[in-house]
């Protein structure tokens, strides 16, 4: 059986959505946005249930599913899908010291994973998850059904 093509081209894939991260966040490098990457993730993350962060991480690309996947405690409390502005604090404390994640981290990080994949199969897995969920990834521009 052939390596699938998305594991042979996953660095090149991973590096493209960090450039498109690093643009749509007005970051000025790669190593800035891997940070908030992983921030908006893991923030996310802590808001599912294990099946409901398994689904989500299948749509993933490779890379990113990793970032998704790593360090998981899953038995940490789950958290509430809360107020905005403190998932973005949530998304600025890791690495405080070398965070440079801007107030709109989620919805920049949001731009560049629609960018990067599949559009219509994100939403399908997104409409399954609990309406705060789907907010977190297109607060203003998605057209999901409730």
């Amino acid at each position: 059986m052939p390596i699938p093509p998305e594991y042979q081209r996953a660095s090149l894939d991973f590096e493209k959505f960090l450039l498109d991260a690093r643009e749509a966040s007005d970051l000025t490098t790669t190593n800035q946005v891997y940070t908030m990457v992983q921030g908006v993730l893991q923030t996310f993350r802590r808001r599912l249930t294990l099946p409901e962060a398994i689904y989500f991480a299948a749509v993933l690309p490779p890379v990113l599913r990793a970032i998704f996947v790593a360090d998981w405690d899953t038995n940490e409390p789950r958290r509430s899908f809360g107020d905005r502005d403190e998932m973005i604090q949530e998304v600025q404390s890791l690495r405080a010291d070398h965070n440079f994640a801007p107030d709109t981290a989620i919805q920049a990080v949001a731009a560049a994973l629609r960018k990067n994949i599949d559009e219509a199969r994100l939403d399908r897995v997104l409409v399954t998850l609990p309406a705060a969920a789907r907010d977190f990834w297109c607060p203003e521009y998605c057209n999901l059904a409730r």
